[in-house]
């Protein structure tokens, strides 16, 4: 199987485009902006799927639908919100079509069937939701309200990249109403925990946890609280988002609960979501030159075992010992695959499982048979061991475990090595332009300053970040006191 990808050290972008189309991911669509997520890719985001379900529900959340369509005066409700998404937004003006008289064959928008008020498709669901939650709460009892849904959203992307920005995406939305203040920051900083676990835990990627600036806050939001992980060609991507939305949206749809004293007050908010942008993250954190690299705790297939035969006689003879095998490893809850196919010769199998990252492979001839071995290669490093039959199924349990540790290792390692610590614009720019990552700067708190940064460099404060040390300095490009570094970045 030939790959012919191109080099990261070549073309970075141009090689993670090829790698998510020849490795099977997603692919475009005939649909401008939209992409289709093909089998092997759904499957992955399944797996992520399952296991960030299992852990809202495991932290007192439960799942609802609600509906795709928002009508413009409810989008229009809360101001900040719908300012903030108003040019990426899709919106449906007519619900019918008709034979166009000077077109045989083709159809034109009915002008009888113009809607009577225009309807958003969701960019999120803030205004849907909350004007829900107005007859869901009525009292103290009906509170905390822990609501999150699966769902699709649009926005209007003007240059789209597979999984990273599509004009439509997968992802999934939390929604919550609470009595107090302080118990809705409790869930807006619960929640960043959570997204954090999973990425670090689950896609072995390490984030830094912050929050966001008032510039990058989500629209309607009182405070952004973010997980920040960084790529292998030096640019940020952000990896998930909690907000704490005050009563903003409270006051906006009329939420209101009776204290057990009888007093009317406004409940407190919150939103937090990832998304399948989560799918660019894992190929550009681990992946390499030969392909995609995944973490045994996403691979839909973990382990792929490869027959190296000449005769049919042979063939029967491995398949025997792999069905064994086979058994053995499933009875773990691993998952693995007996490629077996006569169509394709070893070469090209091997060569296929490597593009789509399996963790590891086995291959097994006939020498292998008669020594009681079988040879073990591991993606991640590419290396090989012959391992004995009675100690193969310990070994390969271990093995996934050690690789999901070592990827993770290895993506710390050097996001470690790319933050660097700069005192002046010169050095900013100097690092920026010859080393990137995380820059860690002193900056003066002004959205002025923010901005006109970004406009000369293109970098963006990526977070402050929660464990940042005080520190007394000066701002890198006004030169006025700052209490604490920020990490900048150009990002994704």
């Amino acid at each position: 199987m030939s790959k012919n990808l191109t080099t990261r050290s070549e073309d970075y972008s141009k090689w993670y485009n090829e790698l998510v189309v020849k490795a099977d991911l997603a692919e475009n669509s005939g649909v401008r902006g939209c992409m289709v997520i093909k089998p092997y890719g759904y499957a992955i985001w399944e797996k992520m799927q399952a296991e960030l379900d299992r852990m809202f529900k495991e932290t007192g959340h439960s799942n609802a639908y609600f509906p795709l369509f928002v009508p413009k005066s409810m989008f229009e409700a809360e101001e900040k919100n719908a300012e903030g998404f108003a040019k990426e937004c899709a919106i449906v003006t007519h619900y019918r079509l008709k034979n166009d008289p000077d077109k045989p064959g083709k159809l034109m928008v009915d002008p009888n069937a113009k809607l009577e008020e225009e309807l958003i498709v969701r960019p999120t669901s803030e205004a849907i939701i909350w004007s829900t939650y107005k007859n869901w709460v009525q009292s103290y009892r009906d509170l905390p309200l822990l609501i999150n849904q699966w769902a699709n959203v649009v926005r209007w992307e003007m240059r789209t990249r597979l999984f990273l920005r599509t004009a439509e995406f997968l992802w999934q939305e939390g929604h919550t109403a609470h009595a107090t203040k302080s118990e809705a920051i409790e869930e807006s900083e619960k929640m960043m925990q959570v997204y954090a676990d999973f990425v670090e835990n689950f896609m072995a990627i390490p984030v830094i946890k912050g929050i966001k600036t008032e510039s990058e806050r989500f629209a309607g939001a009182e405070e952004t609280y973010c997980i920040e992980a960084l790529m292998q060609d030096g640019k940020a991507l952000q990896a998930g988002t909690s907000h704490f939305l005050g009563q903003n949206f409270a006051k906006a749809f009329d939420v209101k609960y009776a204290t057990a004293e009888g007093k009317q007050e406004y409940v407190w908010g919150t939103s937090w979501g990832v998304s399948t942008r989560l799918m660019g993250a894992l190929v550009m954190t681990h992946s390499d030159d030969q392909g995609l690299v995944l973490p045994p705790n996403l691979a839909p297939i973990q382990v792929v075992i490869v027959p190296i035969y000449k005769s049919e006689e042979q063939l029967q003879e491995i398949s025997v010992e792999v069905n064994n095998l086979t058994e053995k490893l499933k009875k773990l809850s691993i998952a693995v695959k007996y490629d077996n196919r006569t169509t394709q010769k070893p070469g090209f199998k091997f060569a296929e499982w490597e593009l789509k990252g399996v963790p590891v492979r086995i291959a097994v001839g006939p020498k292998d048979l008669e020594n009681g071995t079988f040879e073990v290669a591991r993606r991640d490093t590419l290396s090989k061991e012959i391992i004995e039959k009675d100690k193969i199924v310990n070994y390969i349990e271990e093995l996934l475990k050690q690789i999901q540790k070592d990827l993770y290792t290895k993506a710390f390692n050097y996001r470690e090595s790319h933050i660097t610590e700069v005192n002046s614009f010169e050095e900013f720019k100097e690092v920026l332009e010859n080393k990137g990552g995380f820059i860690a700067a002193h900056w003066d708190g002004t959205s002025e300053t923010e901005e006109k940064i970004k406009d000369l460099t293109k970098a963006t404060i990526r977070c402050i970040p929660l464990k940042g040390k005080k520190e007394e300095g000066n701002c890198i490009l006004t030169g006025a006191k700052s209490t604490g570094r920020v990490l900048f970045a150009k990002a994704y």
